[in-house]
């Protein structure tokens, strides 16, 4: 057991002990000044105080107002809670040799507590939200650059790195893109010549999309999610059958990719995002598509493995060998969205509040293995990135139920777990 957790034991249990003291004099304090004098010390003597306007056989009757409660368990609750350790290793400066380590967050989270945890550990930050399509263009030519900015100053601030994510994706999209001049679905139309001009206009509108966003933070973001789920084996052709590849094919990908290359020249590194990139379907899907861009001179840089993964699935070998077969290609690697939840895949069970410990454990062993075979190929990828920092806020606490959900390094209190010790110093553990 972590050495660190037997501190906080006793600390506890030593601010339970004074709390509970403390309340025991406050209650006898209380009890002491419902008689009908008041007590004063002075010198270690004892002289009475009239209370003002009261006879001196009067009872002070109760109010009939609840005062606030206030117990020994909410205090050390918040006591808990109200803390960043400062006292335990950096996970950025422990894997600098190695990559860069990242997070994705919320503008929201860019002061207070949950910003002096990212600032000790991570020096690569995403918008988990904030730089989607209709996050940053709602409606159309209509953009919202506040929150996007407020990431980049965080960043600035702290003297760390951000990535882009993302240019173009399926969901989180104004359907203001898929309407023709009149306002009508261009899905549902059927005349060949209308269905080409509708193809035409999106693709106008997604270049100035990816032109205006590129152009404006060309100079602080260098690394671009520029497509994001664009493969489905599951649907025809493999590739998702989104408004975008019905419309026009896969001419938006390659659209998207030339556009912002043009727009942020040769130093910013453009990426090609996925989830399940293990699977060897999905994978090879994948890699037939980028080498055919390839091929094309799209201009595509690496590919982002997702990497949403459980304690028992998938293997790591699986994932390793997904990024050999891309490095084969000459293209860059990277772990985009890292978290691991605590439930394999369709399983509707909740732990509820109390995790196993058992269950932290294995955990903690799977974030040691993957993070092992990361820094062994450390040649092939070029950073990791969390989907989130800590247990107090990830996507993953409703889907696909909503439940206790733990995935990351970091409990809800922000402390250190397991899993954090295992990746900084395992002789700790």
């Amino acid at each position: 057991m972590n050495p660190k957790f037997n501190k906080k034991i006793l600390a506890i249990a030593g601010i339970v002990i004074i709390l509970t003291l403390t309340l025991i004099i406050i209650n006898s304090t209380r009890n002491d000044q419902a008689d009908n004098n008041k007590i004063a010390r002075n010198n270690g003597q004892q002289e009475a105080v009239n209370i003002e306007d009261e006879p001196t056989n009067a009872v002070i009757e109760p109010t009939n107002e609840p005062e606030p409660s206030i117990t020994s368990e909410v205090i050390v609750k918040e006591i808990v809670e109200l803390s960043v350790e400062e006292d335990i290793p950096s996970l950025y400066e422990v894997y600098s040799a190695y990559f860069p380590i990242g997070a994705a967050l919320e503008p929201f989270q860019t002061t207070g507590l949950k910003a002096d945890l990212l600032k000790k550990h991570v020096n690569w930050i995403v918008a988990e939200n904030a730089m989607k399509p209709v996050s940053l263009q709602p409606t159309e030519g209509n953009f919202n650059w506040t929150q996007a900015d407020q990431l980049i100053e965080f960043a600035k601030a702290n003297n760390m790195e951000v990535r882009f994510h993302t240019l173009v994706w399926h969901t989180q999209v104004g359907d203001w893109f898929f309407k023709d001049l009149e306002g009508k679905s261009m899905v549902d139309e059927t005349d060949t010549d209308k269905r080409e001009a509708n193809k035409q206009l999106l693709l106008e509108r997604l270049a100035t999309h990816v032109r205006t966003i590129v152009s404006r933070y060309k100079d602080d973001i260098k690394s671009w999610d520029v497509v994001n789920e664009v493969i489905e084996p599951a649907d025809p052709d493999g590739m998702r059958a989104s408004e975008w590849y019905k419309i026009t094919g896969t001419d938006y990908i390659e659209t998207a990719f030339r556009v912002a290359r043009e727009a942020g020249g040769p130093d910013i590194k453009l990426y090609i995002n996925d989830y399940g990139t293990d699977d060897v379907v999905k994978r090879d899907r994948l890699y037939e598509l980028v080498k055919e861009m390839i091929e094309k001179d799209v201009p595509i840089d690496g590919v982002g493995h997702q990497t949403h993964i459980n304690i028992e699935w998938p293997p790591v070998g699986s994932i390793i060998a997904s990024m050999e077969k891309f490095a084969g290609l000459g293209l860059d690697n990277l772990v985009t969205e890292l978290d691991m939840s605590l439930y394999v895949w369709n399983d509707r069970s909740d732990f509820g509040e109390e995790i196993p410990y058992q269950i932290v454990e294995k955990q903690a062993d799977r974030y040691a293995e993957l993070f092992e075979a990361f820094k062994e190929h450390k040649d092939i990828i070029g950073g990791v990135v969390f989907w989130g920092i800590a247990d107090d806020h990830t996507w993953l606490s409703t889907f696909p139920i909503t439940r206790t959900e733990a995935p990351f390094l970091f409990d809800k209190q922000l402390h250190a777990k397991p899993a954090f010790w295992a990746l900084v110093d395992p002789a700790t553990r």
